[in-house]
C-alpha cells in the first residue's frame, strides 16, 4: 500500500510520519514540495504519486492572521481539500482529514458531540467547516477527525510558549475562561493511524463503513489556565524557570483579531466506541510528553 502524507513538518504530520511508515510505502511531503494555496498543483502531485491512501495533516491554523488572510485560509482549509476529495472519489482512494473544535461557537457550555450543529465565529473555524462540507459533498470515502488544542515540543505550539514564558517571567496571566481538550500530537497520530494498521488489506471498504466525522482529542477537558499550571508543574527538574505566580485572566483582557469559542471541549465517546480505542487523559499525555 502506498500512503501519501501531506504536511509532514507540522505538529501532527511530524508524529504521523513516525507511525504511517510502518504500514506501507510512505511518501511524506510538505511545503515547498506541495503548496496548498495552489490546488491544481497539489492534484498534479497526487496524480504522480498515485497513492492508495491520502492522510492530510495540512492546515492553516493562525487563528488571528486568518481574519486578514481569508482567501489563503479558505484555499488551505477548504478549496484544496475539496479538490483532493474529488480526486479521491474519482479514484476510489480513502481520505483521512482533520478539522477543529473551532467549528463550534462555544455557547453550549457542555461537551460538543458530532450531532451538534457547527456555528463558527471566526474565519479559521469557517474555513475548516467549509472544508468539512466540501469533503462530504464530494461523496468520497473519508473520515474527518475534529481535534482540539494540539500540542507538541515543536516550535510554535502552546506548550513551547508556556515554557518560554515561564523561563522569562516571574508572573504569568493566563485565561481561565477558554475550555478545551489539550491533545498531544503523538496521541492524535497514533489513534488516527491505528485504523490503517488494522485494516490495510481492505482499507477503502473499512473507511467506507466508518465514513463520517469523529471527535478525536485529548481525554477530559480543562482551561488554558489550569493547563498552564500543569505544564509548569510537570516540567523536569533540569528545565530552569523563574516563574513564581500564575494568575487567572479573562479572554477579554487580551484583545485579538479573531473571536474564540470559550467552551469548545469535544465529546470523543463516538470515536472510542466505533474504533474500540481508549483516549488517554490530557494530564497523563502532557506529563508523558514533558518527560520525553
Amino acid at each position: 500500500m502506498k500512503i501519501l502524507l501531506l504536511g509532514s513538518n507540522g505538529q501532527l504530520g511530524y508524529e504521523a510520519t513516525r507511525t504511517l511508515f510502518c504500514y506501507g510505502d510512505l511518501v511524506a511531503v510538505d511545503y515547498p514540495d506541495i503548496d496548498f494555496t495552489k490546488p491544481d498543483q497539489v492534484i498534479k502531485f497526487i496524480e504522480e504519486i498515485n497513492p492508495d491512501l491520502i492522510y492530510n495533516a495540512v492546515a492553516y491554523t493562525d487563528v488571528d492572521k486568518a481574519e486578514q488572510e481569508t482567501e489563503k485560509a479558505m484555499l488551505v482549509n477548504c478549496h484544496t481539500p475539496a479538490k483532493i476529495a474529488q480526486y479521491c472519489n474519482k479514484n476510489k482512494v480513502p481520505f483521512i482529514h482533520f478539522s477543529t473544535d473551532y467549528v463550534f461557537d462555544g455557547q453550549k457550555n457542555d461537551l460538543y458531540t458530532e450531532e451538534d450543529i457547527p456555528n463558527p465565529i471566526n474565519i479559521y473555524g469557517k474555513s475548516k467547516f467549509a472544508g468539512e462540507q466540501a469533503i462530504n459533498d464530494s461523496q468520497c470515502t473519508y473520515v474527518i477527525f475534529r481535534t482540539s488544542w494540539v500540542y507538541s515540543m515543536r516550535a510554535g505550539g502552546f506548550v513551547k510558549k508556556v515554557i518560554n514564558w515561564a523561563q522569562n517571567n516571574e508572573e504569568l496571566r493566563i485565561v481561565d475562561d477558554q475550555i478545551g481538550n489539550p491533545t498531544w500530537a503523538r496521541t492524535l497520530a497514533i489513534l488516527s493511524t491505528d485504523l490503517v494498521r488494522n485494516n490495510y488489506q481492505d482499507l477503502y471498504h473499512y473507511i467506507q463503513e466508518k465514513k463520517g466525522v469523529y471527535h478525536l482529542a485529548g481525554g477530559g477537558f480543562t482551561s488554558r489556565y489550569e493547563w498552564t499550571k500543569a505544564i509548569v508543574d510537570y516540567l523536569p527538574g533540569d528545565v530552569p524557570t523563574i516563574v513564581k505566580t500564575i494568575n487567572p485572566a479573562k479572554t477579554s483582557d487580551f484583545p485579538s483579531a479573531a473571536k474564540r469559542p470559550l467552551f469548545s471541549a469535544l465529546d470523543c465517546s463516538k470515536f472510542e466506541s466505533t474504533f474500540s480505542l481508549k483516549i488517554p487523559k490530557w494530564e497523563i499525555a502532557t506529563k508523558l510528553m514533558l518527560s520525553n
